[in-house]
């Protein structure tokens, strides 16, 4: 029998991070799992011609927001399923998969945004990217897809 005890959702604040904590939630309580939220965040430097620069407090700004953001993020789980909200600052597939290892993750379950075969070629996808690197399974959620309905 699978046993699921904890369920990593990235949360990127995004309607595809969105969908996908419909699908963690339901499997948390489905499972009784513990249910864990990472919001991971890359500051990007402003490129200015050969130099690079970092605006002054750009990262303690951003993770500020971010994590006023994270703790409202509504998670509609029963009292019983706990809830483990937590930042990493690095690049967001690194920090999931490294995330998913240190905490012993069964399962994480992570929108994909969908993109075409050009914007995937530039961009690559963090989703791809877990998906190959991470210690446990994956499931990804397309927002194309049929809406989650419980039987």
């Amino acid at each position: 029998m699978i046993k699921l005890e904890k369920i990593l959702v990235p949360i990127d604040f995004s309607q595809f991070s969105a969908k996908a904590l419909r699908y963690g939630e339901e499997l948390a309580t489905k499972f009784h799992a513990e249910l864990h939220l990472l919001h991971a965040f890359e500051i990007m430097p402003i490129m200015n011609g050969d130099s690079v620069y970092f605006p002054p407090d750009l990262a303690v700004q951003e993770e500020a927001a971010a994590a006023k953001t994270l703790d409202k993020q509504k998670v509609d789980v029963p009292d019983d399923v706990n809830v483990v909200r937590e930042m990493k600052h690095g690049h967001p597939f690194v920090e999931v998969v490294r995330y998913a290892k240190e905490n012993d993750i069964s399962l994480i379950v992570m929108g994909t945004h969908g993109r075409g075969a050009i914007a995937h070629m530039l961009l690559g996808s963090v989703a791809e990217r877990v998906v190959r690197k991470a210690p446990c399974p994956v499931l990804t959620v397309r927002d194309e897809e049929h809406e989650f309905v419980m039987p």
